[in-house]
């Protein structure tokens, strides 16, 4: 256990000094339903998002809060966590129970709470300068990529009928069409004062996306 410790901390280019710290950001609760990384993973969470929060505001100052808020989902969620957590080979180092070994569909959640459970550990171990360090590191980046955000047309959609309308698009379902495993949905898309308008795509999600985008162009918002 200590040099599967070691190894990792070489990784994190961290070395704690309460190694039992470490011991319990990796531990699930499938392994030990006692003495596991959940409470870790809460702290963990909220340092992350103080970090990245003031590190957003530093790094664009005349950003508009909704840009900044969205660039924060991005560098905070489930999938960045995942990605930065695969890259660190932190699968390979986490305590697990029997039924959890193989981590079939939980994987995604039970890695980025380990990674979180990290964040939440170093600060406890560290203190905020420590834990920075380490989040500036790992998520740099994500962070200088974080200058190009992309809003997507449900959302831009949404934004404008909210603000001239007061109301949410609406959407609604036609059909499906195609074989099953490549199947077309339809979907159509409206809102006050236009017409609606019909999207295509291979998910409910990506027909009301190509609607919507369909409507932006037409109405040139």
């Amino acid at each position: 256990m200590i040099n599967h410790q070691k190894n990792l901390e070489n990784i994190l280019k961290y070395h704690f000094k309460d190694k039992s710290l470490l011991n319990r950001a990796l531990t699930h609760k499938s392994f030990d339903n006692h003495l596991n990384n959940e409470k870790l993973e809460f702290l963990g969470d909220r340092v992350l998002g103080l970090v990245i929060s003031k590190k957003l505001l530093d790094k664009y100052p005349n950003e508009k809060e909704g840009i900044i808020d969205k660039k924060f989902a991005n560098l905070v969620n489930k999938k960045t966590c995942v990605n930065i957590a695969t890259k660190l080979g932190l699968k390979k180092f986490l305590y697990l129970g029997s039924s959890h070994k193989n981590l079939g569909k939980t994987a995604e959640k039970i890695i980025s709470d380990s990674l979180e459970a990290l964040v939440g550990a170093i600060y406890i171990d560290g203190g905020l300068k420590s834990a920075e360090k380490f989040i500036f590191k790992f998520w740099e980046s994500y962070i200088d990529k974080s200058v190009f955000t992309l809003i997507d047309s449900k959302t831009k959609l949404q934004e404008y009928s909210l603000k001239k309308f007061k109301k949410l698009p609406k959407y609604f379902f036609y059909k499906k069409t195609g074989p099953q495993h490549k199947p077309v949905f339809k979907t159509e898309v409206d809102i006050p004062e236009s017409k609606k308008v019909t999207g295509f795509g291979s998910s409910k999600k990506k027909a009301q996306q190509n609607a919507a985008s369909k409507l932006i162009k037409i109405l040139k918002i």
